[in-house]
């Protein structure tokens, strides 16, 4: 501890407050998740267990301050653009992500990563974290009824007067204040408040109706686990016998990929400079354990029953409070296992409570994009289509694709090939083939 200028108590202090900022995933995902037809229940218990287990193994064999779960972007992914708009089974869409993390785990023990990351142009990497985010504050709004279907107009403004609207709004207001005020926890202080609402005005009402009419349950317990059997387990390969679903996982297994490549590696990176984890080169501090961590992650998750497994940019927080090695990152993963025995609390918290977070949340992902130089357009233009297209089409991949595919047609135009890697060029033609296949 003493070389690392800390303590115990620091130590268990920052993990404790990593857990906070992050602990909305508990109530996020499984409400993601659950749309794909999964046991939310068993997507609760799976969350936390996979998040605290890679977490745990963060802090032993990385002895890194790192807290990881299942990403934010990369859940909406699999439930709306996978399992929703292609119709893909989530037990199929489960051997994308186990794929995916089997890919990591290879690519980990070698330096293809970073000779990855190096081909592909910054703009791009921050357009998909800008484009996510939009893609999650619309699915908040959503969720809180403040956004509604228009036959006409295709979306329009919901009756503010609905309740689950209302609390939501107070909600953003409550996770702002704190935000402003540098609370740590703001988030989950925020989605507990609107919790706390939303069972005081489901007993005003009458239980019965708040659940019918505004999909507000009361909690049936304190303590209690739910079982993973549902989702455990159920990966189904049988896809990988015919051409047409091999073309379908390699599709989804490559948007997969882009984006917790990318997200990844930028949180190592932002996080470990933040903690002056930087060797004299500017490289993060035992990176290769880091990434192999995060892919074994991700497979151990998948056959969980959840989505990707990723580094959670929230570790900052946990920095921030002094946490230097991986005795932060155990503490908060010990902390993610605990919750697990709090199931019928988490199951009761309502979506329109979890909606101000994923705004918010929607907010951090877009406050990178002002480093893109929207005056030059052979940049501005691919960021601009990746970022709108995602939330526009509710099509993540979607947005990605004409992102990559712009990029290499307006730099050619321009007579930029020097800004042209292999790699983006390969991409570009696969996504091209993907389209025409559609």
């Amino acid at each position: 501890m003493k070389e690392n200028n800390t303590t115990v108590r620091t130590e268990i202090i920052a993990g404790i407050t990593t857990f906070l900022t992050m602990a909305y995933i508990i109530a996020v995902n499984p409400d993601f998740l659950a749309t794909t037809g999964m046991d939310k229940g068993a997507i609760l218990t799976s969350t936390c267990i996979a998040a605290g287990l890679t977490t745990i193994l963060m802090g032993i064999y990385a002895n890194l301050p790192f807290v990881l779960a299942s990403g934010m972007g990369l859940n909406a992914f699999f439930a709306f653009s996978v399992c929703g708009n292609m119709k893909v089974p989530w037990q199929v869409a489960l051997v994308a992500v186990f794929l995916e993390g089997i890919i990591f785990i290879l690519l980990s023990l070698t330096n293809v990563r970073e000779i990855v990351v190096n081909s592909i142009p910054t703009s791009l990497k921050i357009a998909v974290s800008g484009g996510i985010g939009l893609f999650i504050a619309f699915i908040g709004f959503q969720n809180a009824g403040i956004v509604t279907n228009d036959d006409a107009t295709l979306v329009a403004l919901g009756k503010i007067s609905d309740p689950r609207a209302v609390i939501a709004i107070i909600g953003i207001v409550i996770i702002g204040v704190l935000v402003h005020k540098k609370v740590k926890g703001a988030m989950l202080w925020g989605i507990l408040a609107c919790t706390v609402i939303s069972w005081c005005y489901a007993l005003a009402i009458g239980p019965a109706k708040a659940a019918e009419a505004y999909k507000i349950f009361l909690p049936t317990g304190l303590f209690g686990i739910h079982s993973m059997a549902p989702i455990a387990g159920k990966l189904n390969f049988a896809i990988l016998s015919t051409p047409k679903g091999i073309a379908t996982i390699i599709s989804v297994l490559l948007t997969f990929l882009f984006v917790d490549f990318f997200d990844t590696v930028g949180t190592l990176v932002g996080v470990a400079s933040k903690a002056n984890m930087l060797d004299e080169k500017g490289n993060v501090l035992r990176a290769k354990q880091a990434l192999l961590t995060d892919a074994i992650g991700t497979t151990m998750g998948a056959v969980m029953g959840v989505s990707t497994v990723t580094t959670y940019v929230e570790s900052s927080a946990g920095v921030a409070e002094g946490g230097r090695t991986g005795l932060t990152a155990i503490a908060a993963g010990i902390l993610f296992i605990i919750s697990a025995f709090f199931a019928p609390i988490f199951m009761a918290i309502p979506s329109c409570a979890t909606a101000p977070a994923l705004i918010i949340v929607g907010l951090f992902m877009m406050q990178n994009i002002t480093q893109i130089d929207f005056y030059d357009y052979t940049e501005a233009i691919p960021a601009f289509l990746t970022i709108i297209l995602m939330p526009l089409t509710y099509s993540i991949a979607t947005g990605l694709m004409f992102g990559v595919i712009s990029y290499v047609i307006f730099n050619l135009f321009a007579g930029k090939k020097e800004k042209i890697s292999l790699t983006l060029i390969i991409l570009a033609v696969i996504f091209i083939a993907r389209f025409i296949s559609l």
